[in-house]
């Protein structure tokens, strides 16, 4: 009998932790319940349509039963009486039928507000109204200011990316406007991953105004069309100054001596080259920044694009585009001053009239491996970062920092008068990151 116990208290602590092992608690919240809509606004996001000085877009998503919506504005005080002498602007109010739900998105403009001017705002209607948030208007003129810059989310956006852009905001609070270069999510009408999205950037999307560009993730592809996903405008509100068919997707909007312009390089590639050629000789501002999902300089053999190469970066080189800032190849790589004579030579030589310099980052995730080319200055495998870009006058100075805040890259660029641009590396002493050379 003594010999019979100790093996049926084996067996009983077996089926025990057995048992244990698959008992992972409650089963996964249905996504049709964790992102159904209510009649309280959530997906709160500012954007804009207009001047950044004078004008600031808001949108946010109901349930249906929330015919319409409006938005309270006031200028901001060190206490609550503001809100006596808050104004009502009514919604334009939209239905997005989604494979999840149905649900209200509603947009307000914000117009004839005043330059450099911190207001306060709430969106909702009857009883059911957000908190107030803050924004502030640019200047009118040129002055000091930060963005932040990221490559694709993509993937496992609300549990592997909310760090990336808290950690951000963190470095960086007085950001102006969050720059996000395509493949915010990974299927482009997956209702679900768009509420992770919404969940990660949380209260910063309702007080930093966002500024995406189309990735090839954010289309849906069949054998018969590519079209944008169908969230995609319902839910930024952007300018439409692009080419007829490009709304929303293709853009510009001047920023505090800053011309930022947005392309979309998931379709109608001649047309864009064509306006890019009439928008950027029109240009005022001293800066001008682009962004657009696929690299045309890849940091990856075979994910190269030569015709979009071909077509674009005369373009670019031509009116003298200072910063061209990218995702897709799901790692990190940034050039040295890049122009189109230098390209199938493979010299880095700085053109006496232009240069650019590319950027390829990752924020989220999924990762691919690197294949360093001459021209690149520095690269990272495995690595989530975050970019901060901060633009003084002649100055252009540029961070790149990983998930934990650690400084990877940087440079400055400055401009001098009747001469190119001169890039000051300021890279690290740390080593890069990249994988074990395959034996």
């Amino acid at each position: 009998m003594k010999r019979i116990l100790p093996a049926v208290v084996l067996l009983i602590s077996a089926i025990a932790c057995a048992h244990e092992g698959h008992d992972h608690g409650p089963a996964k919240y249905a996504e049709a319940e964790a992102y159904k809509p209510t009649p309280v606004p959530d997906r709160i996001v500012l954007t804009w349509t207009g001047d950044p000085s004078t004008t600031q877009a808001v949108t946010w998503r109901t349930s249906t039963d929330v015919k319409n919506g409006v938005a309270q504005i006031a200028i901001a005080e060190d206490g609550p009486l503001f809100r006596n002498k808050a104004t009502e602007v009514a919604a334009t109010t939209q239905t997005l039928k989604s494979d999840l739900n149905e649900a209200h998105y509603h947009t307000v403009q914000f117009t004839g507000l005043e330059p450099k001017t911190k207001y306060v705002y709430r969106v909702g209607l009857g009883e059911n109204f957000s908190e107030w948030f803050h924004f502030q208007t640019a200047s009118k003129e040129p002055e000091p200011f930060s963005f932040i810059y990221f490559g694709d989310a993509q993937n496992d956006v609300r549990s592997m990316w909310s760090r990336i852009v808290r950690e951000a905001q963190s470095d960086a609070p007085k950001a102006k406007f969050l720059l996000h270069a395509g493949d915010l999510i990974n299927r482009a009408n997956r209702d679900a991953e768009w509420g992770e999205w919404f969940s990660a950037g949380g209260w910063l999307n309702a007080m930093i105004p966002n500024v995406p560009t189309p990735g090839n993730h954010e289309y849906e592809r069949n054998l018969l069309s590519s079209e944008v996903s169908k969230h995609w405008r319902p839910q930024f509100a952007l300018p439409e100054n692009g080419p007829k068919g490009l709304e929303e997707t293709v853009y510009y909007f001047d920023f505090q001596g800053v011309r930022v312009v947005s392309l979309n390089t998931n379709e109608h590639w001649e047309e864009q080259a064509a306006w890019l050629d009439k928008v950027l000789p029109e240009n005022p501002q001293k800066w001008t920044i682009l962004t657009f999902h696929h690299p045309i300089y890849n940091a990856k053999a075979g994910r190269d694009l030569p015709p979009l190469r071909d077509l674009w970066q005369p373009v670019f080189d031509r009116h003298h585009v200072d910063l061209v800032l990218t995702g897709h190849d799901h790692t990190y790589a940034r050039s040295d001053v890049r122009v189109w004579d230098n390209m199938n030579s493979g010299k880095n030589v700085r053109d006496p009239k232009s240069g650019t310099v590319y950027v390829v980052s990752v924020s989220g995730p999924k990762m691919y491996d690197v294949d360093k080319r001459e021209m690149m200055r520095r690269v990272a495998e495995d690595t989530q970062l975050y970019q901060i870009i901060s633009i003084d006058g002649d100055s252009l100075k540029y961070e790149a920092r990983t998930a934990k805040g650690s400084l990877y890259d940087a440079f400055t660029l400055n401009k001098r008068e009747g001469q190119p641009n001169e890039l000051i590396d300021q890279i690290p002493d740390v080593p890069e990151n990249r994988r074990p050379a395959k034996q």
